[in-house]
């Protein structure tokens, strides 16, 4: 392997990539200076983490409030229990949707940035 320098050897396709997959989902494409598409991406991504993060509070809330009460046992068979109900209905629903839209918003970040990215690496290499 040659002596270059990070730059040569991680081009902007694989930093945009590697930003969307392992910190944030559109943060490639804030690299690339593609705004509202990164725009689009975070707000999604974020909206969904935060309705997800949400619910996981809201019901571990509702435990410690039953287990506080003497409703509940505090041994963790019950505490297991609990925490493994499933939620029915329409809070099932959107937390199904609000998982199936970060998750896609995650693939179409990592995707999509390192195609643009591909296509500025080639565009700048015609403009030399």
């Amino acid at each position: 392997m040659g002596s270059g320098s990070l730059n040569e050897i991680m081009k902007k396709p694989t930093k945009a990539m590697l930003l969307s997959a392992l910190i944030f989902p559109g943060l490639g494409h804030l690299f690339l200076k593609r705004y509202i598409a990164a725009l689009v991406l975070l707000s999604v991504s974020f909206s969904a983490i935060y309705y997800l993060a949400s619910k996981a509070v809201e019901r571990a809330l509702q435990i410690s409030a039953k287990i506080q009460s003497g409703e509940v046992s505090p041994d963790i068979a019950t505490i297991t229990a609990l925490v493994e109900k499933q939620s029915t209905g329409a809070e099932a629903q959107l937390l199904n949707i609000a998982t199936v839209a970060f998750v896609v918003c995650w693939l179409v970040g990592i995707i999509d940035s390192y195609r643009v990215g591909c296509t500025r690496d080639k565009s700048d290499d015609v403009q030399d």
